[in-house]
């Protein structure tokens, strides 16, 4: 039996993969709930995810796996309209003329930025188009002086600075520039005319997570249980000890215990690097960021923008109208705002703060950039917090990605898919996590799919 800590989109994509390579799993949760960051909210249709998801053109692996699961028909490309909130103004920038109109940056400001985001570098005034394609050539590369010689200080002051405030707070100096051109690369399909489509699958991710859910069956899944402990014999892992949860305390109707030992052929470690790190003692460097995620229910609609970056120094980082994006027919007529901001220090006064300051500090927040809105509106607001959310992107990063087969660093038959993982670079994301534990399971059967390139 392979067991597979954590029950979150990559340790069920792993379950899923070992499967279908001939291998009994099972998959061990903490929590009572799975998907991860994936998991959901109810609403008056569909349930929403609680912190914000779509789907990038390029995640072809996410998409092949909705295809495999019988659920592309499900699979929607709208176009989310995108804006930046300057000096008390929505300022729409997914059109042509709409970025020529952007009154913060001048137009050769614009031509620099435009160059950057079709990956053309025109420095020196001969317009190159090799220059990005390696991402290790930026990796200790500081964003800011990469930012202002490769496109201009106007630039970076009037249109990237703010949002990597919004992104990594303290921490942003930290960055390389080999994380901005791989969110380029990223998120590169656009229509000139209309903006990005992006992915999202009707009635919710959930869905997704349901159809795993099925696939590995529900008997290979246990939730309410720590994995607490690995143990190895002759250099090779053979067993894990879990132990249930106080929401889970006794399996005991069926005569179980609260800690039971399982033996094992391997292990995926499909969970953050500080769980890997309790069970092995392999340490991790890589910086994660916290994240406050609130869903905000209302009877009206804020703006008619999908994701709006914010100019200033808000209390959030992003306002991001889902049902702009998703008709609100979706949800039973609601119209569904998400108000979203990473955390780089748990001392952070939002950290600290209960749900309810939460609220209060964020809507009259609102109410002083949208002073026609009425609060009134609101009739549900719920928050959700991840002390690990995403990491810091900082420079140097690939030379501390926990590597997928840990057998020279730990014990032969130990992997990890967490989100240290190389799957989750340039930025994290459910493809990242399926990507990941479709690596273990294809290392632990031999029988290797490569995905990309990159992913070797």
């Amino acid at each position: 039996m392979i067991g597979i800590v954590g029950g979150g989109i990559a340790g069920l994509a792993a379950a899923y993969r070992l499967q279908q390579h001939g291998y009994d799993v099972q998959v061990f949760e903490a929590s009572d709930d799975l998907g991860g960051l994936a998991a959901t909210y109810e609403t008056n249709g569909d349930r929403i995810e609680k912190f914000y998801h779509h789907l990038s053109a390029s995640e072809q692996t996410i998409i092949d796996l909705i295809e495999e699961l019988g659920l592309d028909d499900d699979l929607d490309w709208p176009i989310g309209k995108n804006a930046y909130y300057m000096d008390g103004v929505v300022h729409p920038l997914d059109k042509p003329w709409e970025i020529l109109a952007y009154p913060h940056m001048s137009f050769y400001d614009k031509f620099r930025l435009g160059m950057l985001t079709q990956e053309i570098d025109v420095r020196g005034g001969i317009p190159k188009f090799d220059s990005y394609e390696r991402l290790e050539d930026y990796e200790d590369v500081p964003i800011k002086d990469f930012l202002v010689e490769h496109t201009s200080r106007g630039v970076y002051e009037n249109f990237f600075g703010p949002l990597l405030d919004a992104k990594f707070g303290s921490k942003k100096e930290k960055v390389s520039a080999a994380w901005l051109l791989g969110r380029i690369k990223f998120r590169g399909e656009r229509d000139l005319l209309r903006g990005e489509p992006l992915g999202y699958l009707r009635g919710g991710f959930g869905r997704l997570i349901d159809a795993l859910v099925e696939e590995v069956g529900r008997e290979n899944i246990t939730t309410g249980v720590y994995v607490t402990d690995l143990d190895a014999e002759d250099g090779h892992v053979t067993s894990l000890t879990t132990e249930a949860t106080e929401s889970a305390e006794v399996a005991a109707a069926d005569g179980g215990t609260a800690t039971e030992t399982h033996d094992v052929e391997s292990v995926v470690v499909a969970a953050m690097p500080n769980v890997l790190e309790d069970l092995t003692g392999y340490e991790c460097d890589i910086d994660f960021q916290g994240a406050v995620c609130a869903l905000v229910t209302m009877d009206e609609p804020l703006t008619d923008t999908y994701w709006l970056n914010i100019g200033h120094d808000a209390p959030f980082g992003a306002l991001i109208e889902h049902t702009n994006y998703i008709p609100p027919e979706q949800y039973g007529g609601d119209h569904l705002l998400y108000v979203a901001s990473y955390i780089q220090d748990y001392e952070e006064e939002l950290w600290q703060l209960d749900d309810d300051e939460v609220e209060e500090l964020w809507l009259s927040h609102i109410e002083e950039m949208f002073p026609e809105w009425d609060r009134s509106s609101v009739t549900n607001f719920r928050l959700a917090r991840n002390p690990r959310a995403a990491p810091v992107y900082e420079r140097g990063y690939l030379d501390m990605v926990v590597p997928y087969d840990l057998g020279d660093d730990i014990a032969d038959g130990i992997y990890y898919a967490g989100m240290a993982s190389k799957a989750q670079y340039p930025e994290r994301s459910l493809n990242g996590g399926i990507v990941a534990g479709y690596e273990c399971a294809d290392r632990i059967s031999g029988k290797k799919v490569v995905v990309s390139p990159d992913d070797e």
